[in-house]
């Protein structure tokens, strides 16, 4: 099973792709995570992209389909994955179907996780994040033991730059210009999955199992 998550940042996407990869026994594959893994382990694509993200650069189009097709050569993919932020733009997701081709793959859903613009500000300007562990919280849906404390390690919480509201109405500027067209490009290829992400996050995992299941 070949899943690709689309959806505004902040519309819990990265929630719903840890549920389905552990349901399924699949990876979770972010293209952050094969980035600092590729740069930890000093192969030859990580060092390129290092030399991309160290001057500020975005890492080429070219360059994170071989990092992401090299990871789904991997033995634990050999029953599917769940892709999470990628792909971003159609030249992506164009050079992705390109590569998996080549390998006798394709995408089975891309599962879009529908959120209204407002609700999605309200919701992230009530995230809270520990700088110490990395463990993310919610004022109203995951909130703390401790108003402020992070329960893992004590740490203080901080609303990250990212979280605040005028970043996150820039971050949803780019996304409907860049990302948004992945819907009708995945709905013309027949795998596109819609779910109401407006829902309790439980209600819109059992949404996707279902259509997944069917």
């Amino acid at each position: 099973m070949k899943i690709i998550m689309l959806g505004a940042p902040g519309a819990g996407k990265g929630t719903q792709a840890k549920r389905i990869a552990e349901k399924y026994t699949v990876p979770h594959i972010s293209t952050g995570d094969i980035f600092r893994a590729n740069i930890k382990n000093g192969t030859e694509l990580g060092n390129k992209a290092k030399s991309y993200m160290d001057q500020g650069l975005l890492v080429p189009d070219e360059l994170v389909v071989d990092l992401v097709v090299d990871r789904v050569k991997q033995d634990d993919c050999v029953n599917g994955y769940v892709f999470d932020g990628f792909p971003r733009t159609i030249p992506q997701a164009e050079a992705l179907d390109t590569a998996l081709k080549a390998i006798n793959e394709k995408i089975d859903f891309a599962v879009n996780v529908e959120v209204p613009d407002s609700n999605i500000v309200d919701r992230m300007s009530g995230r809270r994040a520990c700088l110490n562990c990395g463990a993310t919280y919610h004022l109203e849906h995951i909130p703390t033991k401790v108003e402020g404390i992070c329960d893992v390690c004590g740490s203080e919480l901080v609303l990250r730059d990212d979280d605040k509201p005028e970043t996150v109405l820039k971050r949803l500027k780019v996304y409907h210009e860049q990302t948004q067209p992945l819907i009708d490009f995945y709905k013309n290829q027949g795998v596109l999955v819609e779910v109401d992400g407006t829902k309790d996050m439980a209600e819109v995992f059992k949404a996707i199992v279902s259509v997944l299941e069917q």
